[in-house]
Order: structure tokens, then C-alpha cells, then sequence
């Protein structure tokens, strides 16, 4: 039988490719690269920026599909759809799109998946800024690799994560998806997450590239006004390290303008830099709408086709989530000349490359996923799955004070207070299927099994007293419950304030995407009703379920327990803690300011941006990167490193850390670096390095780091990345501000001009020393 070139899977990818290409008409093209978003109505709730505005009557199916299609738009994670029935649907609309195109080709089926997957029944598991307080990629992914492979089962190809914007401004809503504000945190865990999905064959999706994180005022979708070098040596790395690192085979573009240069229309961000000096050979998809952003919110472009136009030759080879410009507006500019179809074409091989690396145009194709085969119902939500959501919950919840001394707990009767006690929503971020999706079908069940805090801590602490109170609304200003919940507490030993956000979309939440803070004040009137329970004089345990740091400086509870959106487990993970069941191990990813105002600000600051006396205000925070307390001690000393550095070369650094307490636990040894005479302004210091170290009661180990020099360059004068020689201070402690021992080294040599082939990772060694770590 006569197999067509394209379809021959004995030949060379490029050679089907170009075989297929060749083949093709204008309007065959254009459908490759554009998706559709089969199933929204316009009385469903956005969960993408300007849903509404761009919804448009899809044309019978056959008609629409007749020239093939290159996307399918979140068949899950559209509305509540039983995982099976799901997966035929999907199956049978893929069977559709291959029978009516002429060459049979199916979609490529995308999906979110930042908190897990995004899909009725799934396991939601805690949010990226809680995979920041766990400090621990090897668990990171892991959990990706769980959830890549619950969607590659029921027949999705693209996964649109992980989010890899570095924190610039906490009050920016969608914090909650940021891993934290250091640029070696969020790229060595993004890259494991990355490692994690793609191991499964999902495409793992970077995002948003870039810059989106850095608005002014923590505005979404807000101008971004920064310097080229903090662009490069802050906001770039991540995404270096996700390639590099973590093999990810798709990116997409940001919904930011970068000092006026939207990055959809951005040729030297996009094939500048992207494709030509990092050498990637994926596809680049749209954020949604992204291309249509172009002409009605950026002004860049006075119709659709000169936006698509634009993003084309940018380098945005697909449009998401439907088709507006890359259709009948870019075949039109094409056929006037103002467009060059070797744009289209160029789009189109990457697209019809990726399809064919995942075997989407091989003859033995089926539509039919495993989960369909099978032809059993679906476990989105196994037992082993929850059991990673706990141990990441777990492990990402931060005790940041305990000064008070009254945690672990133990006390008679207990009162439970706030809005975020008694609400499962609270738990999960604004990706999480409840919050993003679920919310919006109040007659369908939660589809998961999931505690409020109340219920946890009630299972958690079985004789105790437990009474409970509101006191207030997450958000609004209603006022007439704190007086009730001040007599509940006054009548209990100990007080937990559990206050925080409800995430959201556009407004629907205090955070989450579109849900965007003034200051950094508590929600509503949730410090009203915490000064009301300290004023009691009974003790009280601040229990924090956020999306973002909050200031705490005008408080003073007995302890502060801090959890960022902790998933389905994270009730249990956090009463755990309290009871001591659980040892807290999480470390902050991003400071806790002390006042409301005080951003934005993060410890990557230069000398100028600290204390010093010329400024009546110290932006100081209350709370450190990389802060966090444990219930048992840890001690550092042995410490080791050379004097000396070549420029080209590596240091090694070392030091033990042992376990003094009386109890097992879990240590984050941090190394940073400072460089106190630099041709640029410097941060005061900046982590390269770091160890989770898990230690029994009375056992060390000795944490070593191989530290390239390559780890020491940035963005010199002439805006070429430099390693540049002179005195350096390599720092070892458990926060950036708790350093335990610093030492001075020359680097030596020739400066030097790196590129993107530098040493991007710090290698880590942990040896047990007598006792097994």
C-alpha cells in the first residue's frame, strides 16, 4: 500500500513536514495554526480577559473544520465533564476533524494545568507559590510527571504551565501562580515542573514571556516599565532554565508591554532572542487573545489582519483560544502581499513538526486515548496523587513566628475564627477547577473530597473544645460579626484567626488573575476583626490561607502560620502543624512586608534600595526570603571554600548542618552571593544555591555546592552578560537575612562574556554523616 511521504514514519521529520507543506493550500495553513473553543456560551463566566468581547458564532462544524484545525480549547477545563465522557468526546471530535480534512490530521488538545490539571475530579494540589515555600524541585516533579500523565490518558497533548514570572509586585493578583520572587528559585523549579510534564510527552508551555509580572502598581494586564538589565537578569532566566533545563517544547507570549513593545509583536524578543540566540525550536503559541490585544488594548494595530500580521512575524506561530485575525483577515493580507506567505509556511512547519514528533500524523494514530480504550471510569483523583498534594502541602507550609510559645498547640478549648475557616475554596488557587470553573455550576458537586480548616483541625484535635465564629466576609466591609466571633474567643484558651483571600477571576476574588490589591493591607475588614481577637488577650495563632504576602508589621499574635493556597490537603497539612503532627519546614519564597505600602520591593535590592537613613520609610520586611521556623534546631558550622576563583572555573562550598533538636525535621540550607564592587549596581546579595536537607533527631550532613563562575555574570554597561573579576562573598544561612557565616574569594582572571550556553545550575551534594539524612 502507497504511504505518502508525510505520513511515512521511517523518514526524517523535516522531510514529512516539508512533503506535507508542499502540499497545502493558503487556507489549510492558516487552520494549523489557530484553535478553537468548542462549548463557550455567552452566559458562561470569563476565565479568560475579554471572553465576551471576542465571542463569535462558530460556523457549522464541517465547514469550520473542512481545512483542518490545529488546536482543540480546553475540553476539560471548560465546564464540569465526567472524565470519561470527556475523553469520547474528545475522541470522537478528534475521529470528526481527521475524517473531513483532506489529510487527516487531528488537533493538538491543550489544557491548564497549574495547580494540577484543570478538570472536574482532579486532584488539585497546592499552587506554584506554595511549590516556592517547599524549596524542593525533586517534588515538584514528581507531581508534574502525575499530573502530565492523567492528561496524556484521557487524550490531551499541551499542558499551558508552569507559569514562570519572577514576583516584582505582590500585590499583582496573580501572584498566587508565581513561585516566588527569586529568578534561581522559580527557573530551578520551574524546570523540574517542566522535566516533569514533558517526561509524560505533554508539552509543557512557558509563561508569559515576559515581563507580565513586573507592572506598575500590580496591575494586571498593565504597562511594564523596566530596565533592560533587570529584564535580563531577573525576568529572562527562568525561561532559560525551562528550556535548557527542563526541555519544554512550547512557549507563550506575555499580554505585558515591555516600555511600549507589546512582547505578541516583539521580533527580537520572540526570534531574536527566543529562537536565534537561545536556539529554541518549538512552537510559540498566544496568550488567549493575545494576537487580538494587539489592535483593541495596545494600539499597535488598527484591525485584525494587522495584528495578525504583527504576532506573525513576531513569531507567534498559533492563535489561541479561537480563531479571530489568523484566519480570513491574515489570508487577505497574504493575498494582497502584505503579508509573505514564507511567514505562514515558517508558523506552519513548527506547528506540523511538533504533530509530527508526537505522532499525530503516524498511520497507526487513534483518536482514542488509553483512558477511552479501557473503556473504565476515570480516577482523576487516585490515592497516590492525594498522597503527593499532601507531602507538597505539607512541606510548603511556613511557620514565620512563634514567638508567643503556644504552638504546637495544646489547650483545652479552641476558637476558630474567620472567613477562611470554614470554606474549601480557600484553599485553592484560582486555577483550581473549583475556583476557575466550578464556581460557576453551583448545582454540580465539588467533585473531590476536600476538608475545610474547621474540619480538619476537629479531626486533628479530637478532645479539644472547638467553637467557632465568621467574623466577617473575606472581602467587603460588613462589619457585624466581629462582635460575636471576640465573644466566642473570649471564652476559649487559645485563638486561631484563619484569615486570607478567595481566589478568583477578574474581580470575582481578592486574588487570582484580574484580582489585583491597592496595598498590602488583609482583605476587607479581616484587620478589624484580627486586632479585635488581640485585644481579647487571649493568645492567637494567625492562621494565613493566601495567594500573596500580606503585611503583618502592625500585628502581634502568638504565632504566625503562613500556607499559600495548599490544595486539597492542605486543611489537614495545616492542622498538622498546629498539633505538631507535622514539623513545618516551608521557607518563604517571597518577603512578608511589615507595611501596607511598603512595595514594591523584593531582597533583590541594590545598596540604595535598603535602610540608610536617608529615608524617612525602611522598606525592610518583616518576615525574610527564605525565612521560615521549624520545631526542632538546626545548627551550621564546618564551614569550607577556597580563596580563590578562576573566572572560568568552579568553587566549591560546603558546610554541615546537624540537627540539634529533639525531633526529625527538614532544613533549607541557602548559599548567596554578593558582590560589593561591581561595574553595575549589584543586589546586596542573591541566591545561587540551595539544599533541602531532611535530618533526624541528632544527624548532620555536610551540604557541598559546585559553584561555576558562570553563576556569578550579569548584565554589564554595554548589556553583555559579564563574569567580572574581583572580590566576592559567598554567604551560607537559612534565610537571605539569618547568614551564618560569609567568606570572601577573589575571583580571578580575564573577565569574561558569557551567553546562553552558561552554567545556569548550581550543583548540590548531600552526604549523611554518621546518621542517614
Amino acid at each position: 500500500m502507497h504511504v505518502n511521504t508525510w505520513a511515512d514514519p521511517g523518514r526524517p521529520v523535516g522531510e514529512r513536514v516539508a512533503a506535507l507543506l508542499a502540499e497545502m493550500t493558503l487556507e489549510e495553513k492558516l487552520a494549523q495554526l489557530v484553535g478553537v473553543w468548542v462549548g463557550v456560551t455567552e452566559d458562561d463566566e470569563e476565565v479568560a480577559p475579554a471572553q465576551h468581547e471576542f465571542a463569535e458564532p462558530l460556523p457549522p462544524w464541517d465547514e469550520l473544520t473542512k481545512p483542518g484545525l490545529g488546536q482543540l480549547t480546553r475540553v476539560f477545563g471548560t465546564r464540569p465533564v465526567d472524565p470519561l465522557v470527556g475523553a469520547r468526546v474528545l475522541a470522537e471530535t478528534q475521529r470528526k476533524l481527521v475524517a473531513n480534512n483532506r489529510f487527516g490530521i487531528p488537533a493538538m488538545a491543550h489544557e491548564e494545568c497549574l495547580s494540577g490539571f484543570t478538570a472536574w475530579r482532579a486532584t488539585v494540589f497546592p499552587t506554584p507559590l506554595a511549590w516556592g515555600a517547599s524549596f524542593d524541585p525533586t517534588l515538584v516533579e514528581r507531581m508534574a510527571r502525575e499530573v502530565g500523565l492523567s492528561m496524556r490518558d484521557v487524550g490531551v497533548h499541551q499542558g499551558l504551565a508552569p507559569v514562570l514570572d519572577v514576583t516584582r509586585d505582590p500585590r499583582w493578583g496573580r501572584t498566587e501562580e508565581t513561585i516566588g520572587e527569586d529568578p534561581y528559585l522559580v527557573g530551578l523549579l520551574g524546570a523540574a515542573y517542566t522535566r516533569g510534564l514533558e517526561s509524560t510527552g505533554i508539552v509543557a508551555t512557558l509563561k508569559h514571556f515576559a515581563g507580565y509580572s513586573a507592572s506598575r502598581a500590580g496591575r494586571n494586564h498593565a504597562p511594564v516599565h523596566m530596565g533592560r538589565r533587570e529584564f535580563a537578569d531577573v525576568v529572562l532566566p527562568p525561561f532559560e532554565m525551562a528550556l535548557r533545563e527542563g526541555g519544554a517544547r512550547s512557549v507563550m507570549h506575555s499580554y505585558a508591554e515591555v516600555d511600549g513593545v507589546p512582547p505578541a509583536s516583539d521580533t527580537s524578543l520572540l526570534t531574536g532572542l527566543l529562537r536565534e540566540e537561545w536556539g529554541f525550536t518549538g512552537v510559540v503559541v498566544a496568550d488567549y487573545f493575545g494576537v487580538s490585544f494587539l489592535e483593541t488594548a495596545h494600539g499597535v494595530a488598527g484591525s485584525p489582519g494587522e495584528a495578525a500580521a504583527l504576532a506573525l512575524a513576531a513569531g507567534v506561530d498559533v492563535e489561541l483560544p479561537s480563531v479571530r485575525c489568523y484566519g480570513h483577515p491574515l489570508a487577505d493580507m497574504v493575498r494582497s502581499g502584505a503579508v509573505a506567505e514564507a511567514f505562514v509556511d515558517r508558523a506552519v512547519t513548527r506547528v506540523l513538526t511538533q504533530k509530527v514528533e508526537l505522532g499525530l500524523l503516524d498511520p497507526d494514530w487513534t483518536p482514542d486515548s488509553p483512558a477511552v480504550v479501557r473503556g473504565e471510569p476515570v480516577e482523576l483523583d487516585p490515592p497516590a496523587l492525594r498522597e503527593l498534594a499532601r507531602d507538597m502541602a505539607e512541606k510548603s507550609v511556613v511557620l514565620l513566628d512563634n514567638s508567643g510559645g503556644v504552638l504546637p498547640l495544646n489547650a483545652s478549648s479552641v476558637a476558630v475564627v474567620g472567613p477562611c475557616a470554614d470554606d474549601v475554596l480557600s484553599l485553592m488557587g484560582c486555577y483550581a477547577f473549583p475556583n476557575h470553573v466550578g464556581v460557576q455550576h453551583p448545582e454540580v458537586a465539588l467533585g473531590i473530597e476536600i476538608a475545610t480548616f474547621l474540619e480538619a483541625f476537629r479531626a486533628e484535635f479530637p478532645g479539644a473544645d472547638v467553637v467557632t465564629a465568621k467574623g466577617c466576609e473575606v472581602s467587603g466591609d460588613d462589619r457585624s460579626g466581629i462582635a460575636a466571633a471576640v465573644e466566642t474567643a473570649s471564652g476559649a484558651d487559645v485563638v486561631v484567626a484563619v484569615l486570607g483571600d478567595l481566589a478568583g477571576l477578574f474581580g470575582r476574588g481578592t486574588s487570582g488573575e484580574g484580582c489585583d490589591a491597592e496595598d498590602l493591607s488583609l482583605p476587607g475588614v479581616q484587620g478589624e476583626l484580627l486586632e479585635a481577637l488581640l485585644a481579647t488577650g487571649k493568645p492567637v495563632v494567625l492562621v494565613l490561607l493566601a495567594g500573596r504576602p500580606y503585611a503583618l508589621g502592625g500585628y502581634s499574635p502568638a504565632a504566625v502560620v503562613q500556607a499559600f493556597f495548599p490544595g486539597e490537603e492542605g486543611a489537614g497539612a495545616v492542622a498538622g502543624v498546629l498539633s505538631g503532627r507535622v514539623n513545618p519546614s516551608g521557607k518563604l519564597p517571597v518577603s512578608v512586608p511589615r507595611g501596607v505600602g511598603g512595595q514594591p520591593t523584593t531582597y533583590l535590592r541594590p545598596i540604595l534600595g535598603g535602610p540608610g537613613g536617608i529615608s524617612s520609610v525602611d522598606p525592610s520586611p518583616l518576615y525574610a526570603f527564605g525565612h521560615g521556623l521549624s520545631y526542632t534546631s538546626f545548627e551550621l558550622s564546618e564551614f569550607s571554600a577556597g580563596d580563590s576563583w578562576a573566572s572560568d572555573g568552579e568553587i566549591e562550598v560546603s558546610a554541615v548542618v546537624r540537627n540539634t533538636g529533639a525531633r526529625d525535621g527538614a532544613e533549607v540550607v541557602q548559599l548567596y552571593l554578593s558582590d560589593p564592587v561591581a561595574s553595575v549596581t549589584r543586589p546586596v546579595r542573591q541566591l545561587v544555591g540551595f539544599a533541602r536537607v531532611e535530618l533526624a533527631a541528632g544527624a548532620s550532613a555536610r551540604v557541598s555546592f559546585r559553584v561555576h563562575a558562570d553563576r556569578t555574570s550579569f548584565t554589564g554597561r554595554d548589556l553583555r552578560r559579564v563574569v567580572e573579576p574581583g572580590e566576592l562573598r559567598l554567604l551560607v544561612g537559612t534565610s537571605s537575612e539569618d547568614i551564618k557565616w560569609e567568606h570572601s574569594v577573589e575571583l580571578t582572571g580575564e573577565a569574561r562574556v558569557v551567553g546562553h550556553d552558561r552554567v545556569l545550575v548550581t550543583p548540590v551534594e548531600v552526604s549523611a554523616l554518621g546518621s542517614a539524612v
